[in-house]
């Protein structure tokens, strides 16, 4: 495949484009604008390939977009750049309406051009993946429901609104225009390179320096959680292989409440690194206020692409915390200049992408 990847210097994206340039057979054209979360850094171990490119750009710009298409020959586009941080789009809905609306739409329109203009066998072969979240759904009551690709969208935050249009934006482009697209959306992501301010990171980062552990509310909201390798050779598969106009829901069957995933990094931080003055790391959660609109629960049903697709995640939630927190314990390289640049580590970002 020759792909463009928008985002690629994102959490999800670099994990992406990582994978896919790993095979010598693959183009990999990263697209990112560097905003915050991005971040070439998360990139170094490709970054000298020949089968890989970096281009700096914004996916609003229809007609920079159009010249790396057209330059890289591209023949499948990974949509992944997004604003995509609850608690940012509570404080700043605008920069998630630009990014997640504005620049969806500016970018299917970039890409429709240049798909139009390829030969008939090229655009039969072309795609269109959209990648997407579980959030659009909205609040999951406790038991034993889960999220289908049937599932009716009824976002709760600006972020979950601003991706569900832009997932709309997508079909519509595939229902008037032909654009061969696919749609994909995806429970919690965790994993190596994630920003600092999510919840998993931000828990081994602040047990680690020995600082308050802030869990909203009680601690009873349940997330799915799927490692980050694997969401990425799920997008593989439906990018080379998922049919066009499908949707398709990924979800590792490991729920868990939030304040659980932070005792279980607790515990494992307590057998492998003891506390300056002794104790458990548990000692350092502390309750906080909850979060305006925060759903109970999301759950995804993944049956599709495993059926259609036969795609399955490889890592269990704790066989991939393990690695996680071993991660971030040998990358102080990585994480230690976004804290001191970016972020504190004092701002809540518990619970979410």
């Amino acid at each position: 495949m020759r792909v463009l990847v928008s985002g690629g210097a994102g959490f999800i994206g670099s994990a992406l484009c990582r994978r896919l340039a790993a095979n010598p057979d693959h183009r990999v054209v990263n697209l990112d604008s560097l905003t915050y979360a991005g971040n070439l850094a998360s990139l170094q171990q490709i970054e000298n390939r020949t089968n890989y490119r970096f281009v700096k750009a914004d996916i609003r710009d229809g007609a920079r977009v159009g010249t790396v298409l057209e330059e890289e020959d591209i023949d499948v586009v990974i949509h992944l750049a997004a604003e995509s941080h609850v608690d940012r789009s509570i404080d700043g809905p605008e920069a998630f309406v630009e990014t997640n609306i504005v620049g969806t739409y500016r970018f299917l329109a970039a890409v429709l051009a240049y798909w139009k203009a390829l030969p008939a066998d090229r655009r039969e072969r072309f795609r269109f993946l959209h990648v997407s979240t579980d959030e659009v759904f909205g609040d999951l009551p406790f038991g034993d429901e889960l999220f289908t690709e049937e599932t009716p969208y009824a976002p709760s935050s600006p972020y979950a609104a601003t991706k569900a249009a832009s997932d709309h934006l997508v079909r519509a482009w595939g229902k008037t225009y032909g654009l061969p697209v696919l749609v994909s959306n995806c429970s919690n992501n965790y994993g190596p390179f994630q920003f600092p301010e999510k919840l998993i990171p931000l828990v081994i980062l602040n047990a680690v320096n020995d600082r308050p552990l802030p869990v909203y509310g009680k601690g009873e909201n349940v997330r799915d959680w799927l490692f980050v390798d694997d969401h990425a050779a799920g997008l593989e598969t439906v990018a080379s292989r998922g049919q066009p106009g499908r949707s398709y829901n990924f979800g590792a069957r490991s729920e868990r409440r939030n304040i659980d995933v932070v005792r279980t990094i607790c515990r494992h931080l307590d057998r492998i690194r003891q506390r300056p003055g002794g104790g458990s790391h548990e000692d350092l959660i502390t309750m906080v206020t909850d979060r305006p609109g925060h759903d109970r629960r999301y759950a995804v049903d993944p049956s599709r692409v495993e059926s259609e697709l036969d795609w399955r995640p490889l890592e269990s939630f704790d066989s991939g915390i393990a690695r996680t927190i071993e991660w971030y314990l040998a990358n102080e390289w990585w994480w230690r200049p976004i804290r001191e640049r970016n972020y504190s580590g004092d701002r809540l970002g518990v619970g979410v992408k």
